[in-house]
């Protein structure tokens, strides 16, 4: 395998990831920072922290990739602050913002793209928060496993929320998202509601959040309200592609250290949707006869 390409140096670092080489996998993760096109998001003059005492610094956290990978990584600002941070700032998706605005170990949010129209002190580190874990020298027995995302709950007629489709933009949706007729078929289920944000009227993720928060099941493919949804400690059935399922649903079983709420409900084979919604219809029937 030819690792000076740094793409195939991540895909390297995913599979390692997925199949729990958790220090090797982490080490290789950190070649996504010679990607084309990827370039400091700081100044010159401020030094990328490297795991160093943080002796009450001020350290900017960068965002990074998806809505579901900035997610994710949320989870390790806790531990950040707890290292010695004195002050964290995080850059985020403005549909993050608001919901990020609570996280108690953050002092400020910058929503990308307003960065430079707020004018904030200027740190004294900075990392992108893919490379927390690392880092912050993390074990995976250590991944920070409670949930870390509150919301205020608004009451549903259901009590089942679904995600049937990700981004189209995303490169491998056509994997990750159910065919039309199969997406039909699971918003029909009784007593379920669409999390689409065209059918909740949400605004951004914090407005996603109230109504999850409101729900007993969320049950979605691999999307950012998966994520959402895993980090609040809400109940998740996640439909997985067999095709590079993402890597923090790691490569086999049921259950992930990131998300102890949620369960995984693979496909068997490539393009086998069937099995899939077969067992969740089963499962939630049992569920629902309770």
């Amino acid at each position: 395998m030819d690792l000076s390409d740094p793409r195939t140096e991540v895909a390297h670092a995913h599979h390692l990831l997925a199949n729990g080489a958790w220090r090797e996998g982490l080490a290789h993760y950190e070649a996504r920072y010679r990607l084309p096109g990827l370039t400091s998001p700081v100044g010159g003059g401020v030094p990328e922290w490297r795991g160093e005492p943080l002796a009450g610094r001020h350290i900017l956290v960068t965002h990074e990739q998806g809505h579901g990978d900035q997610i994710s990584f949320a989870r390790f600002l806790a531990p950040l602050r707890t290292a010695g941070a004195g002050r964290i700032t995080l850059t985020c998706a403005v549909s993050l913002a608001r919901l990020f605005g609570q996280l108690e170990a953050v002092d400020d949010v910058i929503p990308i793209g307003v960065a430079q129209h707020k004018v904030i002190d200027p740190p004294d580190l900075w990392i992108r928060g893919g490379s927390l874990p690392l880092r912050l020298g993390l074990a995976e027995a250590e991944i920070p496993a409670a949930p870390y995302l509150m919301a205020a709950p608004r009451p549903q007629a259901v009590r089942v929320g679904v995600v049937t489709n990700g981004n189209p933009d995303f490169a491998d949706d056509h994997h990750r998202s159910l065919p039309p007729a199969l997406a039909a078929e699971v918003r029909a289920l009784r007593g379920v509601m669409s999390l689409a944000p065209d059918a909740t009227g949400a605004g951004d993720f914090l407005d996603t959040a109230e109504i999850v928060a409101g729900l007993d099941l969320v049950i979605t493919t691999c999307t950012a309200v998966a994520h959402l949804a895993g980090a609040m400690g809400k109940p998740t059935w996640v439909m997985l592609s067999a095709v590079r399922p993402d890597w923090r649903w790691t490569a086999t079983g049921t259950r992930t250290p990131w998300y102890p709420s949620a369960t995984l409900y693979r496909q068997p084979a490539p393009g086998d949707w069937r099995s899939v919604l077969d067992r969740i219809a089963a499962d939630l029937a049992v569920i629902s006869a309770t």
